[in-house]
């Protein structure tokens, strides 16, 4: 009896072709983030020029253009660099609990340290941004030891299911808990309610 042979059988796949679409895309996006960032130096309150550009690149500031992209600068490059921490947050967060949607909100490490640093400036009088940097990343710590935790309760071990609904849960109730820390002390509301927004502007 014969078999009649797949119309794929033939097809030979060529793991190169997908190296170079990827390869591909990365060159794409790499040039659409220096596009983004070129714009960013030039486009504001005052538009400059690409002379005043290579003139603060060069570290003149002999003009208010100049001067305005010398500011931009540190910006757009602060911008960048956050924007690829939140990248490479997210790609861990999903190899590690092999979740395509998982990120840090999820998983209740963004409302850890936020409320780590909520409890710092309510309770300690914490203003310096060094302490706020640590006093967060020791919050988040907590908070993804915290979900792993109750992730690994009950029957087999942590499966992603299980992570995301603990995460979820541990998420609400830090912040109700951030809510309850700053609801007495509306002097300090709006600065942290800027600092969870964020932002390179100042």
């Amino acid at each position: 009896m014969n078999v009649p042979a797949s119309p794929t059988s033939g097809r030979t796949r060529h793991p190169g072709g997908t190296d170079r679409g990827r390869g591909l895309w990365l060159l794409c996006l790499i040039a659409t983030v220096a596009v983004l960032c070129m714009l960013s130096l030039v486009i504001g309150t005052r538009d400059v020029g690409l002379g005043e550009i290579l003139g603060a690149i060069e570290g003149k500031v002999e003009t208010i253009g100049e001067a305005a992209v010398a500011m931009r600068i540190p910006r757009t490059m602060l911008a960048v660099l956050a924007g690829a921490a939140l990248g490479l947050a997210g790609a861990i967060m999903q190899g590690v609990t092999r979740n395509p949607l998982a990120d840090p909100g999820i998983l209740g490490v963004n409302m850890g340290a936020s409320l780590a640093v909520a409890v710092g400036v309510a309770w300690f009088s914490m203003s310096s941004a060094y302490s706020y940097i640590w006093t967060a990343i020791g919050g988040a710590g907590l908070a993804a030891v915290f979900v792993y935790a109750i992730g690994t309760l009950g029957r087999g071990k942590a499966t992603p299911l299980k992570l995301a609904l603990a995460g979820a849960a541990t998420s609400v109730a830090f912040s109700s808990l951030v809510i309850a820390v700053v609801l007495p002390r509306n002097d300090i509301a709006g600065g942290l309610r800027a600092w969870q927004i964020g932002g390179v502007g100042g």
